[in-house]
């Protein structure tokens, strides 16, 4: 018979469990519901090991989201292939896919959590929807936006964000019906932008002349004008 010998972690090894552990229980309950007891509990080590690591639950909160907005900010990175209406699609999934799967996660990250007002925190919520920002943009081939576009995009990013909050606080519209609308509502706001500014309209022209019969923006047209008449 053999006796198991559990490995001793190092340090840096033994704060990513940490962090995962924390992000597992922050993603199925408000953080502000999690104790340090059962993130080492969960982790299987003592209470003041987990301080050994992280001088408090703030720290072990931050660094948590952290990993959770570095998730998040790469579910925006899709590839420069096809129209652009499939693609906000993918990533409109992609992206709900993360606030599916770590619900309360999100909305702490989002709304502050237990860190509101925190710099870092606020540093973390920035930095997502500034990649998210970037990567539009590479969607769009534009490197120096105009103030309209710069306005249309991050209006889109927000309210991105404020419908997926929404929809986690009872989910009582199909999830896939909203990431087809979001893509729609890009394009909606871009019209709207489009109907006061020649820039933005050369700009959307580009988008319609790739976009098929059966993409996302070709069929929002096509209900609008059947709303129409």
């Amino acid at each position: 018979m053999t006796t198991g010998v559990r490995r001793r972690m190092g340090v840096e090894e033994r704060r990513q469990q940490l962090i995962g552990v924390a992000l597992e229980l922050f993603s199925r309950r408000s953080p502000d519901e999690v104790s340090i007891d059962e993130i080492a509990s969960a982790a299987g080590i003592s209470r003041p090991l987990v301080y050994h690591y992280f001088p408090g639950k703030l720290s072990l909160y931050e660094a948590a989201l952290q990993r959770a907005s570095d998730d998040l900010a790469a579910r925006f990175v899709e590839p420069r292939e096809g129209p652009l209406g499939a693609r906000l699609l993918r990533v409109m999934r992609r992206y709900f896919d993360f606030v599916e799967e770590h619900g309360p996660g999100f909305s702490a990250l989002m709304r502050g959590g237990p860190a509101v007002g925190s710099s870092t925190t606020n540093a973390l919520v920035d930095s997502v929807r500034q990649a998210a920002y970037v990567q539009i943009l590479s969607h769009l081939g534009v490197t120096d936006p105009p103030a309209r576009l710069e306005l249309v995009v991050r209006s889109w990013i927000s309210l991105a964000e404020s419908t997926a909050l929404i929809w986690l606080d009872g989910r009582r519209i199909p999830r896939e019906e909203l990431e087809s609308q979001l893509v729609n509502d890009f394009a909606a706001l871009a019209a709207v932008s489009a109907a006061y500014d020649e820039e933005m309209a050369a700009l959307l022209r580009g988008i319609v002349e790739d976009e098929p019969a059966d993409g996302p923006f070709a069929l929002l047209a096509g209900r609008l004008i059947a709303l129409a008449s």
